[in-house]
């Protein structure tokens, strides 16, 4: 269970004084909170292409996208943040009134903001004014405080376990409380936010869901990959590891479908380890493909909400450094926040279309998603879709559009790294340009880099890129 709020487009001037608690943080932050979860079904991959016998590296890939209906539709708010309790601890909590770090949290809005993480299964919750306490039971608070992170590690954390049934039991006991008080009445509620899902989580979940799934207006949990595998910067870019996050959303949808079809599905928390990421790795340009994949791969397999642990102060895997630089993955944020849409679109090969064998794991190095263009990104009309492709491979790799797309103009926003350090840099560059901050209240402008009509996209080698397919005029896209 997490505290959440919302923030909208409009935030406060950073001006404002430093917040002396968490209740003024968040009007500080013009956050309204929420108690936590929601989960769409299904299971469709990634498109992934990648060499086939018989075509040479130069082939020329024939692109095309189904324009009709979307595949999925997510959340306007897909691409949320979380706060960890660390800056309670570490003492950064009156730095959240600072511009700088308002304007870079305002260029990510819409998005739902999480307090949480390990640390919060510490924290001592003080209510002055709990109606339940008067009632000769515990209040909402205690099972807030009681109920964490991923449950099903209580037994390592607090030398206790707790099951499926329990939990359900008890989320059904805070529903039941919060909404006979009625400044919680409309409270929404998310969890049970398991870890990854081995065997014994899964039987949690199941045992969840059977007695609470309707209790929760979302389902959470959280994804790690794999702790020791990242070690230097080319392993961001092993299929292998990028792949793993698909077999665990076919668990949870699995058991989720089972007691509560079509319920929302949160990732509430996506980390590179669960150390909080790894040092000059988590945070550089070849974390990045990691991250793009996963939001990718979750948009099309029907996940609703992905928090990204975390925006500020923790670990490695921030998308804002302890100075107030926006890293690598914060400008990407930005660009999918700017030109990524909430409806999900089918993408088409030319030639390399296929389905993968039941259980084979997909291992190919390009890989495609489409949406239609975010509808408040005024710079586009209705209709237009947006491409994002990962090159995973060290050579160049050539798309045609065609169909829907043949003969479109393309804006182009290709995200590569700059300086000396490579794939290990924390600074990018947008279509040759680096980005930076203009001053503490001023985002840079995404300048895309126009392709006329017709035009081959070439895709740099280990490059992220979007590409907005202007005026297509997709029946899918039109309209909200």
């Amino acid at each position: 269970m997490r505290v959440l709020g919302a923030f909208p487009e409009a935030m406060p001037s950073g001006n404002s004084r430093p917040p002396a608690s968490l209740a003024s943080v968040a009007l500080c932050l013009a956050l309204w909170f929420l108690l936590p979860l929601s989960s769409l079904a299904g299971d469709r991959r990634p498109l992934s292409v990648g060499r086939t016998s018989g075509w040479k590296e130069k082939t020329l890939i024939l692109l095309d996208v189904s324009t009709k209906n979307p595949v999925r539709t997510v959340n306007e708010n897909f691409l949320s943040l979380q706060l960890d309790p660390s800056i309670i601890h570490d003492g950064w909590l009156d730095f959240l009134s600072s511009k700088r770090l308002v304007t870079l949290a305002r260029g990510l809005s819409p998005a739902f903001l999480r307090f949480g993480g390990k640390r919060t299964d510490f924290l001592q919750f003080q209510n002055l004014r709990n109606p339940a306490k008067s009632r000769g039971g515990p209040g909402p608070d205690y099972y807030l405080k009681n109920y964490e992170d991923e449950p099903n590690n209580y037994r390592t954390m607090h030398g206790r376990a707790v099951n499926g049934s329990q939990l359900g039991k008890d989320y059904i006991q805070l529903k039941s409380l919060l909404q006979s008080i009625k400044i919680y009445s409309r409270a929404s509620l998310y969890g049970p936010n398991i870890g990854r899902p081995r065997k014994n989580v899964i039987a949690l979940l199941d045992g969840f869901m059977k007695v609470a799934g309707s209790a929760v207006d979302a389902v959470t949990w959280q994804h790690c990959y794999i702790d020791g595998r990242v070690v230097k910067a080319m392993d961001f870019l092993k299929t292998r590891l990028l792949d793993t996050l698909s077999d665990q959303i076919r668990k949870i949808q699995k058991v989720v479908n089972t007691y509560t079809p079509g319920k929302k599905i949160w990732l509430e928390g996506v980390l590179t380890t669960s150390a909080g990421g790894t040092n000059n790795l988590s945070d550089s340009y070849a974390a990045g493909f990691l991250w793009l994949n996963t939001l990718g791969m979750l948009a099309n397999q029907g996940i609703d909400v992905v928090i990204r642990h975390s925006f500020f102060d923790h670990g490695y895997n921030h998308l804002v450094d302890q100075n107030f630089n926006p890293l690598p993955d914060y400008w990407l944020s930005l660009l999918y926040k700017r030109l990524i849409g909430p409806k999900v679109l089918a993408v088409h090969v030319a030639g390399l279309q296929r389905k993968p064998r039941p259980g084979r794991v997909i291992r190919d190095k390009l890989r495609i998603y489409a949406h239609c263009t975010n509808h408040h990104n005024h710079n586009y009309v209705r209709g237009s879709i947006t491409l994002f492709i990962i090159n995973l491979h060290r050579s160049r790799k050539k798309i045609k559009l065609a169909g829907t797309l043949r003969d479109k103009l393309v804006h182009q926003y290709l995200l590569q790294p700059y300086g000396q350090e490579g794939l290990k840099s924390k600074s990018v560059q947008l279509n040759g340009q680096p980005l930076v901050m203009v001053d503490d209240g001023t985002l840079p402008e995404l300048k895309p880099r126009p392709l006329r009509a017709g035009r081959t996209l070439v895709i740099p080698p280990v490059t992220m890129g979007f590409y907005v397919v202007k005026n297509v005029n997709a029946l899918a896209c039109r309209y909200r």
